[in-house]
C-alpha cells in the first residue's frame, strides 16, 4: 500500500479500505446521505466518496449503450460490456443535464485482492460543468466540491477516478470515486500540484483494488 494512504473503515466497519493520508471524515462537517461515506482533503477541494447503490440492470445498461453508441448493435452485448456500461451509467447519473462527461480512461476490469469473486472496473472520466449550473446546484459532483476552468471562465472541470464493484448476489453496485477539481490548481498556475493530486487519486483507487474488503455482508441485506 502506498505510504500516502491510510486504512479506513466504512459503514461502521462493515467495509474496510483506504483513504488518502490526513483526509477528513466529511460527516463531521456536513450531512452525508446514509448510503454514502465522504472524505475531504484538508488542503484542496479533492474528495473521496464511497456509495452503495442499487445494482444497475442489463436493460438500463443496454439503454445507455444505445444512447451513447446509436450505430452499434446492443442486443448481443456480453456481460463485460454491460458491466462497463454500468460504471458509466452511475457516472452519468451524477451529472446534471448541461454537464459533459468525457472518458479519459475507459472502464478496465480489475481483480480485487480481497473480494476476488466480484466483477470490478476502474477508470477515469472528466466532468465539465457550466459555472452557472454548478452554482445553482451547490457546486458538487456526487456531493463533493467541483471545479476547473479548462474551457475558460464559463465552465469548470473535475477529474473523477473511480472503482465500480458489482455484487450480483447482493443486487448492489459499490462505487468509489475520487474527485479532483482542477480550477484551484489552474488559477494558481501550478500544473505540478494538479499532476500530484491526480496521482494521489490514482493511488487511492489502486489501494482500494488491493485492499477493499467486505467484513459484514449483512450490510447489504
Amino acid at each position: 500500500m502506498s505510504s500516502r494512504l491510510n486504512p479506513q473503515a466504512f459503514y461502521g466497519g462493515a467495509i474496510k479500505g483506504v483513504i488518502p493520508q490526513g483526509w477528513i471524515d466529511g460527516s463531521s462537517l456536513r450531512e452525508v446521505p446514509d448510503h454514502q461515506e465522504l472524505f475531504l482533503s484538508p488542503t484542496t477541494l479533492s474528495s473521496q466518496i464511497i456509495e452503495i447503490n442499487q445494482r444497475v440492470t442489463p436493460s438500463e445498461t443496454t439503454s445507455l449503450l444505445a444512447r451513447l453508441h446509436p450505430s452499434t448493435p446492443t442486443a448481443t452485448a456480453d456481460s463485460a460490456t454491460l458491466d462497463k456500461a454500468a460504471a458509466l451509467y452511475h457516472l452519468h447519473d451524477l451529472c446534471d443535464e448541461n454537464d459533459t462527461l468525457t472518458e479519459v480512461v475507459a472502464p478496465q476490469r480489475v481483480a480485487l485482492g480481497r473480494v476476488p469473486t466480484a466483477n470490478a472496473y476502474r477508470g477515469v472520466v472528466t466532468m465539465t460543468t457550466p459555472k452557472r449550473a454548478r452554482h445553482q446546484r451547490g457546486g458538487s459532483v456526487g456531493g463533493a466540491p467541483a471545479g476547473s476552468s479548462a474551457e475558460g471562465a464559463l465552465t469548470t472541470r473535475t477529474s473523477c477516478h473511480y472503482l465500480l464493484v458489482r455484487l450480483e448476489a447482493q443486487e448492489t453496485d459499490l462505487l468509489v470515486f475520487v474527485n479532483v477539481p482542477q480550477e484551484e490548481f489552474e488559477e494558481s498556475g501550478d500544473p505540478r500540484a494538479l499532476a500530484a493530486e491526480e496521482e494521489l487519486a490514482e493511488e487511492a483507487i489502486t489501494g482500494l483494488v488491493e485492499g477493499l474488503e467486505v467484513v459484514d455482508w449483512e450490510l447489504f441485506v
